[in-house]
């Protein structure tokens, strides 16, 4: 890899995002939204909302993130702007932590606008550090940058792209503990949430919510999001195709 390089495919990535308000709304506003919706919806149970939201904070922001992202790649690799990326001297890891840092640096943003909101506005009430709070919700939206990234080389239209979404997001969010208690699930699904990293995302949030202190679980959870994130871009940039089918 090649810092320049990488530097320079950020730089173009973000000066695309700035001529693409509806995407740049998609990643900023939406997160926003959703949480105020939610935030009105639980008007009459406030325990309620302050139970499910910080969870929501990071899964919000995971979600947009892997749907802008994998739509984005797919739309430079259909009109061939990354194939003559890459028959330049530019390597696939190159590319891929480019479109990373790009979206990693709006998700930063994201992360803040919803943490802040959901603090300061909604009246989220967390034990824990907000800075922790903001921490889990930028990885969960660089590990939803990361699986964008990776399904986009298996998706050969927006649609497909679209259509991944199902596969990917939706189990993960049945079985991350957000609606049951993943130790009262089934022995078989108990063992797959394990295994998932929106598991760890949402039990981040609430040793944050329930715990004044930074615990070795928040720690655990924390690194194994990180590390998942890590994972899926370098298996983005080792399926990365340098032509177009």
């Amino acid at each position: 890899m090649n810092a320049a390089r990488t530097a320079a495919t950020a730089a173009r990535v973000l000066r695309q995002l700035r001529h693409d308000p509806r995407s740049i709304a998609l990643m900023l506003l939406v997160p926003v939204l959703m949480l105020a919706l939610l935030r009105f919806v639980f008007d009459g149970s406030p325990r309620t909302f302050d139970g499910i939201g910080a969870s929501l904070l990071g899964i919000f922001p995971l979600i947009t993130m892997f749907l802008v992202t994998s739509i984005a790649t797919l739309r430079e690799r259909t009109s061939g702007t990354l194939e003559r990326l890459l028959a330049m001297p530019l390597g696939k890891g190159d590319l891929i932590a480019g479109y990373a840092l790009a979206f990693g640096a709006v998700a930063v943003v994201q992360s803040l606008l919803a943490t802040g909101l959901a603090l300061w506005l909604l009246g989220l009430d967390v034990v824990g550090s907000p800075w922790l709070l903001l921490l889990v919700a930028l990885l969960d939206a660089l590990l939803g940058t990361a699986l964008g990234l990776f399904v986009s080389a298996f998706a050969a239209s927006e649609f497909q792209a679209v259509q991944f979404m199902p596969a990917v997001i939706f189990p993960q969010l049945l079985l991350c503990g957000l609606f049951a208690a993943r130790s009262t699930m089934h022995p078989v699904l108990e063992a797959v949430s394990d295994v998932l990293p929106m598991s760890y995302a949402v039990d981040g949030m609430t040793q944050v919510v329930t715990h004044t202190d930074m615990t070795a679980d928040f720690v655990r959870d924390v690194l194994v999001v990180a590390a998942c994130a890590l994972l899926v871009l370098a298996l983005g940039a080792a399926t990365l195709r340098r032509r177009t089918p």
